[in-house]
């Protein structure tokens, strides 16, 4: 074997954590995944424990995905200076020192071979017990700035697994030299949509470009107020598959009503689209979403013609820093600030619906960025580093 013998790969135990958002559990569900389908043709498999938050998403995902899982009490360290986010700094001021206890008994009992931390800040107590226990640690970063989290770990992990070439600046120069550049882990299943169950999915016709709008999970009102003031003057020209949220569902679903008869069948809105989305993504012509880190991987590794609308209200502004980057590099089409408007959005996905050379170069830059097989690159990384401790 290459980078492990058999012995190894039986021995191997890892820790997970990271959580909080779907930013953060998601890449790490999807490189759990790749481990265990790695280590299957062995005919091995990993130990495993995800630390998070009892009340976070984390526990949820683990526990729909057969993953032991310890809970941790942890705080957050809050960067507004409002009086109400200054009290809860207080108030958790006591709660991460037990945290860090909580992880070091965790670490100490569980004995991992290696412990992988996606961001958030569940993941700083047991990364910190991860360097105290001289247990490889492997920081993934999913954005092109890396949040406060990772800042702290970034100067004790032995490996800094990052998304984006460009992140590499933004490190601290003692720790460039145990970075690499592994990318986002995405869904297989994305990456395996068909297009023709797509459209037959939803009734779509081949013939008709299509236009697919999401907000993320939970919608965002900001997309879907700027869809609404353009789709009657869309929909001659496409059609459009629209997951705009449950607070919004009613709302979209009057809009519709208010379409013109003979172009009402081109627009569909759903509050969620669940496991049909790859086949969607496959189909789709110009795909309108926002620009968490995500919701960009996938897109780039697709190599999708995408019009980003950043959330505005992001942590660290991380959405609009990664729309730019990939507008910078001709990868994206951005409407933000005074662009992110009915008119420009009409605008601009008309434009792209009568440029096939301009969607063809779009994603072809988005392909460049993208990196498909991230989520195996994670896993050798994980691999080598559980051989050399």
């Amino acid at each position: 074997m290459s980078l492990y013998s058999t012995q190894r790969l039986h021995a191997l135990r890892m820790i997970v954590t990271g959580g909080g958002t779907g930013g953060h559990t998601y890449p790490a569900l999807t490189t759990v995944h790749t481990l265990q389908a790695r280590l299957a043709e062995t005919g091995t498999a990993p130990e495993l424990l995800w630390v998070g938050v009892a009340s976070g998403l984390e526990a949820t995902v683990a526990a729909r995905n057969d993953i032991p899982f310890k809970p941790i009490i942890t705080g957050k360290l809050r960067r507004s200076t409002s009086p109400r986010d200054l009290a809860r700094n207080f108030v958790d001021a006591f709660r991460i020192p037990l945290g860090v206890v909580q992880a070091a008994f965790t670490v100490a009992r569980y004995r991992p071979t290696v412990v992988l931390s996606t961001g958030g800040f569940v993941s700083v107590p047991i990364g910190l017990a991860a360097r105290l226990f001289r247990v490889p640690l492997l920081m993934h970063e999913q954005t092109l700035s890396l949040g406060l989290a990772n800042r702290i770990l970034a100067t004790v992990a032995t490996r800094i697994l990052l998304s984006h070439e460009a992140s590499l600046e933004r490190l601290p120069a003692k720790a460039r030299s145990r970075a690499v550049v592994t990318g986002n882990p995405v869904r297989p299943a994305v990456l395996r949509g068909d297009a023709a169950k797509g459209l037959a999915a939803y009734g779509l016709d081949p013939a008709v470009p299509l236009v697919l709008v999401t907000g993320g999970a939970s919608g965002a009102q900001q997309v879907n107020r700027m869809l609404s003031g353009a789709l009657a003057e869309l929909l001659p020209y496409c059609q459009i598959v629209h997951q705009c949220g449950g607070l919004s569902l009613a709302e979209m679903q009057e809009v519709a009503r208010g379409l013109p008869a003979h172009l009402a069948h081109r627009y569909q809105v759903y509050d969620f689209i669940h496991d049909e989305l790859p086949d969607l993504l496959a189909a789709a012509t110009v795909v309108v979403a926002r620009s968490g880190a995500g919701t960009v991987a996938e897109l780039t590794a697709l190599g999708k013609t995408c019009v980003l609308i950043p959330y505005p209200y992001a942590a660290g502004d991380e959405q609009r820093i990664t729309a730019r980057h990939l507008a910078a590099r001709g990868a994206a089409v951005v409407l933000d600030g005074d662009e992110a408007t009915p008119a420009h959005l009409r605008d601009t996905i008309g434009g792209l619906l009568s440029d096939p050379r301009r969607r063809a170069e779009l994603g072809q830059a988005a392909a460049g960025q993208g990196r498909p097989d991230a989520a195996d690159q994670v896993v050798t990384e994980l691999l080598t580093a559980a051989a050399n401790a």
